[in-house]
């Protein structure tokens, strides 16, 4: 009932008909971005791959690092790449898209550094496979997922998100972000792999729902276990402004997750508490920002606390989907929601337009270590072309 509630007051304070968002021009945007980048980037260095471009930076091209494990976003540029692919048919992209896939391959193969292995194999290989069903990219797949299962605790439930930061945690430690690799796990059971990885996935989202949230649904970033009897010991911040404030990123991770984890499951557990952790941030929303972009952090209240796309980005793409989910009064609430984050990412504000090559800017990566503030970020631009294809399809 509160949350009904809480629906019609905001409807009733600054909800109006989300009236016609245009999905196709965004992504013509999108492609001709893309456009820019390659011929940047060319000759193509595939061993690299886009990670930001900072706000004092004096070029238009992105910043790359080398592709490697210990580089978490090494999947997102080629994943930007099989999108932009599967909306224009361009061969350029899709060649450029598997050569920057390929060269992530070996992680399949060598021992999880972390639990981003999810996230590079995700965002590569598992788009790659949607257009292309290369059984060649299959096999990475279901081999990474093996792979990343080897960080499951039995004893706490969940993976084991930092292995190099036990000792600075004293405990087996499980971050927020790392409900996003789970997919991993699941599409892995759900496509030829060891079914027993779905009863992993499972297990982390239960254990996760359990004790990494308040009572009123915001998330604790990092959650502290005991490594030899699982118990839970504590709820903590790594990236966000405290230990008890709600990191907007975080909570975008959460929403993303859940309703991710309902997609493999539709177990009505997982419904309700996507919904539940989405109406906190959509409430803490309302309360913070002054249009559907969130705050760093927000708990952050200071006048000149940094933006972040990235995640209006990642709770637009969820939205999409979930609002297909719940249906009704409710799901048409997310869906116009979804489309007015969409819309606002879509302005001159947001946008980078002749700027740099990036879709988007003012996203903030890691605040407390003063990194990636107010940037152009390729993850923001990865769930940006996700949310837009989504709203595409829909349209």
């Amino acid at each position: 009932m509160k949350r009904i509630v809480f629906i019609l007051a905001c409807i009733a304070s600054m909800y109006a008909n989300a009236g016609t968002f245009d999905a196709d021009k965004q992504l013509e945007y999108c492609s001709s971005q893309v456009g820019r980048a390659l011929r940047l980037l060319r000759p193509y260095d595939f061993k690299i791959a886009p990670r930001n471009i900072l706000a004092t930076d004096k070029q238009e091209g992105w910043n790359c690092r080398k592709a490697v494990a210990e580089e978490w976003c090494s999947g997102f540029w080629p994943g930007i790449l099989w999108m932009d692919y599967a909306y224009t048919g361009d061969k350029e992209v899709r060649k450029a898209a598997e050569g920057y896939t390929g060269q992530l391959a070996y992680l399949s193969g060598r021992p999880a550094y972390d639990h981003d292995l999810g996230f590079i194999i995700i965002n590569s290989f598992m788009k790659g496979y949607e257009q292309t069903k290369s059984e060649t990219y299959k096999k990475v797949i279901l081999d990474a997922a093996d792979t990343l299962a080897t960080l499951f605790n039995p004893k706490a439930g969940t993976m084991l998100s930092w292995p190099r930061h036990v000792n600075d945690y004293q405990g087996h430690n499980t971050i927020m972000d790392n409900m996003m690799n789970l997919e991993l796990l699941f599409w892995a059971a759900r496509n030829g792999g060891n079914r027993l990885l779905e009863d992993l996935a499972v297990s982390h989202a239960v254990t996760t729902m359990r004790h990494h949230f308040r009572a009123d649904g915001s998330c604790y970033h990092v959650a502290v276990y005991d490594t030899l009897t699982g118990k839970f010991l504590r709820g903590q911040t790594h990236q966000g402004l405290s230990d008890c404030s709600m990191w907007s990123r975080g909570q975008s991770w959460a929403v993303y997750g859940y309703t991710m984890v309902y997609r493999y499951t539709k177990d009505k557990l997982f419904l309700d508490f996507a919904q539940k952790v989405t109406d906190i941030y959509l409430k803490r929303l309302k309360e913070t920002s002054d249009d559907w972009v969130p705050l760093w952090d927000m708990d952050d209240l200071r006048s000149n606390a940094p933006k972040d796309a990235s995640a209006a980005c990642v709770v637009a793409s969820a939205l999409l989907e979930l609002s297909g989910y719940v249906g009704g009064f409710k799901g048409d609430f997310y869906r116009d929601a979804a489309i007015r984050m969409l819309s606002d990412l879509s302005t001159d504000r947001y946008q980078s337009g002749k700027r740099n090559v990036a879709f988007l800017r003012h996203s903030t990566g890691h605040h407390p270590a003063g990194s990636e503030i107010d940037a152009s970020i390729v993850y923001a631009d990865y769930y940006y072309i996700e949310a837009l294809l989504k709203l595409n399809k829909i349209q």
